[in-house]
């Protein structure tokens, strides 16, 4: 089979603040925690490109996410395959489903880089121990472009720490999309759903580095653009896509499907 699949179950970590459902950040989490359990499957883990002086690196995130994400204690089935190579580039597709139903979908572009020069290597070791499946949930691989800003919404300043740093000793991906949604007043996520999500992965930044996330209308009203800079230099670029919220659905009507204790 050319796919790898892995369950978790939404964990009060993952939830948002509302509506006890699985936060969208969380569902790129679990799919970074499924590569990496791929990779590893064929000896390609981080730990085993450490020998090598390699590491992986993830340069753009495409998602798309349904009507309504997974409740507190559910189960999701993450299926990820590797979906197309090239010289230097290694694309991933994926699906996240719970319940049978497909709640998210997407695509990743990722790199095998040098540590020392940061530059990419040649994906032939890759070619070699990974299947392709041709299968692209949304359809052909684009190059990312960035919605034009109109104006400012919002803008943040924050200095890394420790809780952002990963076992590559730079910032981690999802402190960026913190950043990003950190900038949404609390009315706005009370009555707004992300329907979209498209990261760019500029340059690695690192421990007591300050950010500044600024966050912008386009002239779609349902589209923003989120610039991380780091030193004015944009380090990570995304751009997110919203709808309202049902407001039909309520957290005390929802029938949970989990064994009750005592």
């Amino acid at each position: 089979m050319n796919k790898y699949v892995k369950t978790y179950n939404v964990i009060l970590d993952n939830m948002d603040l509302f509506e006890y459902r699985l936060r969208p950040i969380s569902a790129i989490m679990y799919l970074q925690d499924a590569f990496a359990r791929y990779t590893a499957t064929k000896k390609m883990a981080a730990y085993d490109l450490f020998a090598t002086k390699q590491i992986w690196i993830v340069a753009e995130f495409n998602v798309d996410f349904a009507d309504e994400l997974p409740f507190w204690s559910e189960e999701i089935e993450v299926s990820i395959w590797i979906s197309e190579i090239t010289k230097l580039k290694v694309y991933t597709d994926y699906e996240l489903k719970c319940k049978g139903k497909t709640f998210a979908k997407g695509n990743a572009l990722w790199f095998v880089i040098d540590e020392e020069t940061k530059r990419p290597s040649k994906t032939d070791v890759v070619a070699e121990r990974f299947e392709v499946c041709n299968e692209l949930v949304l359809g052909e691989h684009k190059k990312f472009i960035l919605p034009q800003a109109t104006e400012v919404y919002a803008k943040i300043e924050h200095k890394n720490n420790l809780s952002d740093i990963d076992f590559n000793k730079h910032v981690n991906n999802k402190s960026y999309i913190n950043l990003a949604e950190m900038t949404a007043p609390e009315e706005f996520r009370k009555t707004k759903a992300l329907k979209s999500l498209h990261i760019r992965f500029n340059k690695e930044t690192f421990l007591g580095d300050v950010l500044t996330c600024t966050t912008n209308r386009t002239e779609s009203e349902d589209t923003y653009t989120h610039i991380v800079e780091n030193d004015g230099v944009p380090v990570c670029e995304i751009s997110t896509v919203w709808k309202e919220k049902d407001s039909k659905n309520s957290i005390v009507d929802y029938n949970l499907d989990v064994k009750r204790e005592g």
